[in-house]
């Protein structure tokens, strides 16, 4: 059973708690990924969300090593692309070997291999979690019919599909049924899309003197949604990381929910 409860983290089952604000990294490469992960984890996150296709795992490492963290603060999470389906060990071996890592705290399909839920590297995927190499597995851009064939076949869904989020994809019927199969939804994207000056979220945010982006991140989390947004800006980055200090009214949140295109 998932559990999401803000200030406690992502329940994720089997003893593995996952931070509810994550540092995303895609097309954040070399030294501008590490000095942007060395100024994250100095700002507090202690969740760094990478991926084989970004091709900084090695960065993501070497930044974890030097911060002088204990491993075991880190929660660290990455993903298969849908074209090494069939690879999937030798794929978890290389990013492994990439974050200088012995396991990674979350694993994650990166999208459905040619677009079915695929049994078999799911399969594959707990397997791996079973062996110790990935302490959970999840899945990413799944649609609750692919979750429902895993639950059917395997007997056993994915805690977390990362999938993209914000104010302007806001669909409570999709969070719903989600939550009906006890999967957190976890956004990425979360302020693409987003027109930061809409008077509506330069009103709330002013209201509560931080900017229209942080609100949009805390209205996720009060939705239950873990976020993890990037940035290179070391001013964003700790922005986007200060969400706790501050909460929106039930109104404040229903005017925001009306911003959805959907």
């Amino acid at each position: 059973m998932t559990d999401i409860r803000l200030g406690t983290g992502v329940d994720l089952g089997r003893g593995v708690t996952m931070p509810l604000v994550g540092f995303g990294t895609w097309r954040l490469r070399g030294q501008q990924a590490y000095e942007a992960i060395r100024f994250a984890l100095e700002t507090g996150y202690r969740h760094i969300d990478t991926a084989t296709m970004y091709r900084n795992e090695t960065e993501v490492g070497r930044a974890v090593h030097d911060s002088g963290l204990d491993r075991h603060d880190v929660f660290i999470t990455t993903k298969l692309p849908p074209e090494n389906a069939g690879r999937e060990r030798a794929t978890l071996d290389a990013s492994l070997r990439a974050l200088g890592t012995d396991h990674v705290d979350l694993w994650l399909i990166h999208w459905p291999p040619r677009g079915s839920a695929s049994l078999r590297v799911w399969e594959q995927f707990v397997a791996v979690r079973n062996a110790g190499l990935a302490r959970a597995v999840g899945v990413s851009n799944y649609g609750p019919a692919q979750i429902d064939e895993l639950i059917r076949t395997s007997g056993e869904g994915p805690p977390i599909n990362q999938i993209p989020w914000s104010l302007p994809q806001y669909d409570p019927k999709l969070l719903a049924a989600m939550r009906e199969r006890e999967v957190i939804v976890e956004g990425y994207s979360s302020l693409k899309g987003t027109n930061l000056r809409d008077m509506t979220l330069v009103q709330v945010a002013e209201q509560h003197s931080v900017t229209p982006a942080q609100v949009v991140l805390r209205w996720h989390l009060q939705h239950g949604i873990p976020v993890i947004p990037k940035s290179a800006d070391p001013e964003r980055i700790a922005a986007n990381f200060a969400l706790f200090d501050f909460s929106l009214s039930d109104d404040e949140m229903a005017r925001l929910d009306g911003l959805s295109r959907r």
